[in-house]
């Protein structure tokens, strides 16, 4: 299942969404202009290296201090064009109703905190990994946990690819959030079983970001004084909460 569009209309610029975007773009197109040599060093020193922590001498033979800065500098690096595109999109289309309801503010702490949990999580799971994590998918997915819960009952687009053939549906998005967590429980429990050679995906940073994202926002979340909705506001003949407009007489 892949998000094409959130019902959940919002009433401030996603100030805090757009800066993560420009940032993981800009720090994606350094990479790029990196050689494979420096690449390599630079992924060693601000990527997740769990063996960096967990393993007595390694981070002293590979040149390293434990600094634990990668915990969330990870969180803003990626290994591809797909990598960063398919975060970057989710991001969006999570991201904006989240930081509405937060509050910029608030949403920047929300989101670095996920990072870190979803980092740490990685990193207890695969502790004696040399191999470098990355990715933004760990923050983001604590923001799939915030959106599910405070608007269990909106409505998400999603796609769905049979072969070639890209079907649309609408659904709620405690059903997304709930099949897409499973979804990465099952891989991360099968990861454990059959750990990948030479990298794979960051499971447990998924669980955990999303774990985190889910208990904080309760912490995090306040109610703000925006403005009243207006009578008509909403988006895609939805609710200003992403559920159904119901019709009146």
């Amino acid at each position: 299942m892949f998000p094409i569009d959130s019902a959940v209309p919002i009433r401030q610029p996603p100030v805090v969404v757009w800066t993560l975007l420009l940032l993981n773009a800009a720090f994606f197109l350094y990479e790029l202009s990196l050689t494979p040599e420096e690449l390599q060093a630079f992924l060693h020193r601000w990527a997740l290296v769990p063996a960096r922590y967990f393993v007595p001498g390694w981070a002293e033979a590979a040149g390293l201090d434990r600094s634990p800065l990668p915990f969330l500098t990870n969180t803003f690096l990626h290994g591809g064009w797909f990598h960063i595109i398919s975060n970057m999109w989710t991001l969006w289309i999570f991201g904006p109703a989240v930081e509405d309801r937060m509050g910029s503010g608030r949403f920047v702490a929300f989101y670095l905190l996920c990072g870190i949990g979803a980092s740490l999580a990685h990193a207890l799971v695969n502790w004696n990994s040399p191999i470098p994590a990355l990715g933004a998918s760990g923050a983001i997915a604590g923001v799939i946990g915030a959106y599910m819960r405070l608007f269990p009952l909106s409505r998400l687009i999603v796609m769905v690819p049979i072969g070639f053939i890209p079907f649309f549906f609408e659904m709620p998005a405690a059903i997304f959030a709930f099949v897409w967590f499973l979804t990465q429980v099952v891989q991360g429990v099968g990861a454990l079983f059959a750990p990948a050679v030479g990298g794979g995906v960051a499971w447990w940073a998924h669980i955990g970001g999303f774990v985190v994202g889910f208990v904080l926002v309760p912490w995090i979340h306040r109610r703000r004084r925006l403005r009243a909705w207006y009578a008509d506001e909403g988006k895609l003949g939805f609710s200003p909460d992403g559920t159904r407009r119901r019709r009146t007489a």
